[in-house]
């Protein structure tokens, strides 16, 4: 299934989180993983350049945390990056350089790349965001499947590859340069691959290849 590994997802140099990966064939392998990295690397951050607030949180002295916004650890907020009014971040969260945490907006068991923006009432829970993806105003990742058995990735356009992910809780893996169109959802082991779009109030499953547009499940286009 290639149109998930992590080598046709990701730039790897934009995230502080890059050894996470080192060793995995895909993404949602580094999901139960994230507590225990954060703990370690933020042992390690230059305290030049990053505070320690409170247990296992770090945050970079150039980034800006609005007073209302909640932080809970293990967590480390990069450099450059904007944390806004009300965002909640429950834990287990690595945020990348320059990226937007808007105002009302929930993190949990994440790992968001650089210049990533997730500005309005978002929910992004065990997931990824690559580079330069964006999430509009309400779209959410949905990590738990309704009858909460085991996520299964299901590459339903391409090879009708299913990998089962012994995971529980899985939301969304979106490749570099994703965007999703405002309120849509992204149910359980949906993967998009990078520079896809995916139109408004959509409801998206499954793997995605690179450069499509998601326009409903019986309409996704590869981009010109």
């Amino acid at each position: 299934m290639n149109n998930a590994k992590i080598a046709n997802l990701y730039s790897l140099d934009q995230t502080i989180a890059k050894d996470l990966f080192e060793g995995k064939q895909y993404p949602w392998e580094v999901l139960p993983l994230i507590s225990e990295f954060i703990i370690k690397l933020g042992n390690t951050l230059d305290l030049d350049k990053f505070e320690k607030r409170g247990e296992n949180i770090w945050v970079a002295k150039s980034a800006t945390v609005a007073p209302s916004a909640y932080l809970n650890g293990p967590l480390i907020i990069d450099e450059g990056a904007e944390i806004r009014h009300c965002a909640f971040i429950r834990g287990n969260a690595i945020v990348g350089k320059n990226s937007v945490i808007g105002n009302s907006t929930e993190l949990k068991n994440v790992v968001i790349f650089n210049n990533v923006q997730v500005p309005h009432y978002n929910y992004v829970g065990d997931s990824i965001l690559g580079y330069k993806s964006h999430m509009g105003a309400g779209s959410i990742t949905s990590n738990v499947k309704s009858d909460k058995t085991l996520v299964v990735v299901k590459d339903s356009y391409d090879t009708k590859e299913e990998i089962e992910t012994g995971l529980k809780k899985f939301g969304a893996m979106l490749g570099d340069h994703v965007e999703v169109g405002c309120n849509s959802v992204l149910n359980p082991g949906t993967v998009l691959g990078k520079n896809c779009s995916v139109y408004p109030t959509s409801s998206v499953r499954g793997v995605i290849p690179n450069n499509s547009i998601f326009k409903d499940k019986e309409h996704v286009i590869k981009k010109r």
